[in-house]
């Protein structure tokens, strides 16, 4: 922190001090079992290979009766319709999905949906929520480059 030139010589303290007003209070919850933190933190800061994802999503397909789960793709006459950026974006996107949903399945195979926990009914309603968010951010981000005419296909509503 001292040693940017940007300070000019200001001591720490005085810099924290005129800082703090601004600082966020950090909220935190109780800490984790530290091997399990420990692949948490590794996990979520390093890419997995592609053949361990491949395998991995490959487990956990969408079940039958949860359609939901499945990974939309776009129309083919919007798909040529929008522009090179936006489908390598929403190439990426149906990419998450198929990690999240994978991960919804493998989830919700692991649990007893007659017995769930607080904290498991949480942990699928939290994941449930970015799937549905993640697919409302996809029909936006593809809703500007059509024709009004398939422009209503990315309602929200229409999920």
């Amino acid at each position: 922190l001292t040693e940017d030139p940007k300070l000019h010589g200001m001591q720490e303290e005085e810099l924290l001090g005129m800082v703090s007003k601004f600082a966020q209070p950090s909220q935190k919850g109780q800490p984790l079992q530290p091997q399990l933190a420990a692949s948490i933190n590794y996990l979520t800061t390093y890419q997995l290979q592609e053949q361990v994802i491949s395998d991995t999503t490959a487990k956990y397909l969408a079940p039958e009766n949860c359609v939901s789960l499945n990974v939309p793709t776009v129309n083919t006459p919007i798909w040529g319709n929008i522009s090179p950026g936006i489908r390598a974006q929403e190439l990426k996107i149906q990419k998450i999905l198929k990690l999240l949903t994978s991960g919804i399945t493998a989830f919700a195979r692991s649990v007893d949906g007659a017995d769930m926990t607080e904290e498991q009914q949480d942990v699928l309603a939290l994941f449930c929520n970015a799937q549905y968010e993640i697919n409302c951010f996809r029909k936006s981000s593809i809703r500007p480059t059509l024709n009004p005419i398939f422009a209503g296909l990315c309602k929200a509503s229409n999920i």
